[in-house]
């Protein structure tokens, strides 16, 4: 079966999530890239805040403007699906689905509810992790694909590639989950909890209803920037920024008199924070934020299950756990630990550790530490050379050095 890239909305029909609620219309939007021959698929899960706009779709017969944004203005890892690439396209059909309750083409609280013709707002049903591995089994069941060679993703996504394995363990033969764990820590959730008061504390927020007024575009704003300082580490912001000043007309925040805010000065840091708040709340939807924010902080690996080897016993792929050494929102060592869940689960697994500055964003933006390891176990699992892994000594250390012995010594 061949299949030429593209790209669209899906409608799934009525679809019950996790909670027992329903709608009566789930719409994903999805991207796909390369061609299907009926055993290469890759479905590629994104973050947070992404889209299925993972990488540059247009293929070499199409026209350099036939590219869709998904809501994003520059595809979110093109650095790694593409052409010849990590993910190669040439090789591999890659699809992204966006997930339920998102505001970038799939049905959310921005969408209009059918049977009220005003958006859901705070009415849609609260949605899961589970739910979204649902949606894109869906949707790949619309697209004709059946069992996955790989499910790949970062972050909550990497989140979502685990549910994969736990939900439909037949349907993959490699997991790649990235910067990621079985559940967030106690510390993430408080500042999770922290950023999603910020919203519900604007006095534009309305109880959710805000839609045909103003939106509570200065929480939402607070909101991200404290999702970028979990993104980024200690050693990156002091690379990045120091304590800089950024000039009197970059703006920042209001002082209480002329002579204080002529005294104290406006840092590269906090010009960086807004700047990315600014972009942030022209493209998201706060209702979203919220949704998708509590779907990442109630996720549990383990839910249902003993714990998170009990939850992946039924799995008998392959998976390559990636983590970052900087990145203290999802740690080496939870990593560590999710890794060796797999292995207590009789799961051939390798966890590839990157010494990286970069924080939680290593992932995005490390093409070079990222791509070896995840295209050499697409094509050869945990026998290929990026990847080595074995009974005898899980932490067996090969050319791209998959774990550091010193970071998990007994």
């Amino acid at each position: 079966m061949s299949m030429n890239a593209d790209a669209g909305v899906l409608s799934l029909g009525e679809f019950e999530f996790e909670c027992g609620e329903s709608i009566p219309q789930l719409e994903v939007a999805y991207e796909a890239y390369g061609e299907f021959d009926g055993d290469n698929a890759i479905l590629v899960c994104h973050a947070l805040t992404g889209s299925a706009h993972v990488g540059h779709r247009r293929l070499d017969s199409e026209p350099a403007d036939a590219q869709p944004t998904g809501g994003q203005a520059h595809a979110w890892w093109s650095n790694i699906v593409g052409p010849g690439k990590a993910i190669d396209t040439k090789e591999y059909y890659v699809v992204c689905v966006n997930i339920p309750g998102s505001c970038y083409g799939t049905t959310g609280p921005a969408s209009t509810n059918p049977e009220t013709g005003e958006p859901y707002g705070p009415e849609f049903p609260p949605v899961t992790v589970g739910d979204w591995t649902r949606a894109q089994r869906q949707a790949l069941d619309a697209l004709g694909v059946g069992r996955l060679h790989a499910v790949v993703g970062g972050s909550v996504g990497g989140m979502n590639v685990l549910d994969w394995a736990k939900q439909y363990p037949d349907d993959v033969r490699r997991i790649i989950p990235i910067a990621t764990a079985g559940r967030v820590d106690p510390q993430c959730l408080a500042l999770d909890a922290i950023a999603r008061r910020a919203i519900r504390a604007d006095p534009n927020w309305n109880g959710g209803y805000y839609y045909d007024d103003e939106p509570p575009s200065d929480g939402l704003a607070l909101a991200r920037q404290i999702g970028h300082v979990m993104y980024l580490s200690k050693a990156s912001m002091s690379q990045k920024f120091g304590r800089r000043a950024a000039g009197r007309d970059a703006g920042g925040e209001p002082f209480p008199t002329d002579a204080a805010a002529a005294f104290f000065p406006y840092r590269d840091v906090e010009s960086y924070l807004d700047y990315q708040a600014d972009k942030f709340v022209d493209r998201f939807d706060a209702n979203s934020y919220l949704y998708l924010t509590r779907a990442m902080d109630n996720y549990d690996l383990a839910s249902g299950y003993e714990d998170d080897a009990d939850a992946l016993a039924a799995y008998t792929g392959e998976a390559l756990v990636m983590s970052f050494t900087g990145d203290w929102h999802f740690t080496t060592e939870q990593a560590e630990a999710l890794a060796g869940s797999f292995r207590e689960a009789d799961v051939d697994v390798a966890h590839h550790v990157v010494e990286s500055d970069h924080g939680h964003d290593a992932f995005l933006v490390e093409p070079d530490s990222v791509g070896p390891p995840v295209a050499d176990f697409l094509d050869s699992g945990v026998e290929g050379k990026a990847v080595t892994d074995t009974d005898d000594d899980p932490r067996e250390e090969s050319e791209f050095a998959p774990v550091h012995t010193s970071l998990f010594s007994d």
